[in-house]
């Protein structure tokens, strides 16, 4: 009997495999709904009897064992998810509208212990009795991830773990979502009925995807931004993730040209390797700079010209422009310019300022008196804005005849 049971379900497997496959992504959305409900509930009381560093929900406690993992967090942008130009924003937004707050804390410190007020049916919005004002601080952190009612959870081990699946943590319960983009879906896409911009999502990145190549690749969001398991995460922040997600190409209508010719130039850019819009938010842009340069390097003023591969929306109201580059797909920006003089050569520069647009808005809400009792934390923010803008590409053509292009 047993063994007629197993050819049953082989052969149930053969012939029905799309049965298979939707009750496979049916396990995973129950999973995902539980694991990341609209308002994660508290851990509640830790087993006493486990030791004091497992009892915690610090990183730092997680890291005494998980070193790698807790070392790659320090570096990325999910540890600073609470950083100065959110918290700046939380100091006076938490009393003044408590609702919008909350709804920030629901990505950026997501664990019930890290938000500062909650809602009572009876009372209205109160003081949260679990909150931990240390916790809050290191924003996505992993528990949030890893941790529901004090039970462990996280993917298939990618090594020989003998003995440890029912070992630290009374043991933890592996579930494949960890490894699949939907994992990260809910906070790195908006609802259908979310903000929009020309009826286009503020936040589209997992249906960016979704119409990528990449799904039918198997290639999940986990693939570029945590390659190994590594707890990286980086993205539009790091030179090496842009150059290595676009293809760059420059081609001179002709090798060289004299005084008074039209220099025209055609920058391609690929998003080759991207696995949704580059960029997918509103707030970085991409600066495409070309300019005519003396041998000295001097820069030919009126020459210059930029475009900008990006999204804008100035109020968040209104679309602006949007330039940005679909996964798989290229734009061509022309430059052209009369050639002033001899002995001029042509510089193209690409240049990502990932925070552009928040930068912005600090500026703006600064000089207009805002921030409250956050003023100081917004500042930082500024400068930190301003500190993280890099150069993917930046060359020089000859344009001389005899010079080689």
């Amino acid at each position: 009997m047993k063994r007629a049971t197993v050819v049953l379900l082989l052969v149930s497997a053969c012939l029905f495999p799309a049965l298979v496959v939707q009750a496979g992504e049916l396990e995973q959305q129950v999973f995902l709904q539980r694991h990341w409900p609209g308002a994660i509930a508290a851990q509640g009381q830790a087993d006493v009897s486990l030791p004091a560093v497992e009892q915690s929900l610090k990183p730092s406690a997680c890291g005494s064992c998980h070193a790698l993992q807790f070392q790659d967090w320090q570096t990325a942008l999910h540890s600073k998810s609470m950083g100065p130009g959110i918290a700046g924003q939380l100091v006076e937004m938490v009393h003044q509208n408590p609702g919008s707050a909350t709804l920030c804390w629901s990505c950026h410190a997501p664990l019930a212990e890290q938000k500062q007020v909650i809602y009572s049916e009876s009372k209205g919005w109160v003081d949260n009795p679990v909150f931990d004002p240390d916790l809050q601080q290191h924003g996505m952190m992993c528990a949030a991830c890893h941790v529901r009612e004090r039970s462990v959870y996280g993917p298939e081990p990618s090594y020989e773990m003998t003995g440890l699946i029912d070992g630290p943590h009374n043991g933890f319960t592996v579930d494949a979502a960890f490894s699949q983009s939907e994992f990260c879906k809910g906070c790195h896409q908006f609802n259908e009925n979310d903000l929009s911009l020309n009826g286009k999502l503020i936040e589209n990145t997992y249906n960016e995807w979704k119409e990528s190549k990449y799904p039918a690749q198997g290639v999940q969001c986990q693939g570029c931004h945590m390659p190994g398991r590594r707890h990286l995460w980086r993205g539009i922040h790091d030179p090496e993730t842009v150059r290595n997600g676009i293809d760059i190409d420059l081609i001179l209508s002709q090798e060289s040209y004299v005084k008074g010719e039209i220099v025209n130039a055609t920058i391609t850019i690929t998003n080759s390797g991207v696995g949704h819009h580059f960029p997918t938010y509103l707030t970085p842009k991409v600066f495409v700079k070309g300019q005519l340069v003396s041998r000295e390097g001097l820069p030919l003023k009126e020459s210059r010209q930029e475009y900008v591969i990006g999204r804008e929306s100035y109020d968040l109201e209104e679309e602006a422009y949007d330039t940005r580059i679909p996964a798989g797909q290229q734009i061509q920006i022309a430059y052209q310019y009369e050639l002033p003089a001899e002995h001029l050569d042509l510089q193209i520069e690409i240049v990502v300022d990932p925070d552009h647009w928040y930068r912005r808005f600090y500026e703006y809400y600064l000089e207009g008196g805002g921030g409250g009792r956050g003023r100081e934390l917004l500042q930082e923010a500024l400068q930190d804005s301003s500190e993280s803008i890099f150069s993917i590409y930046d060359k020089k053509f000859a344009l001389d005849p005899g010079s080689g292009g």
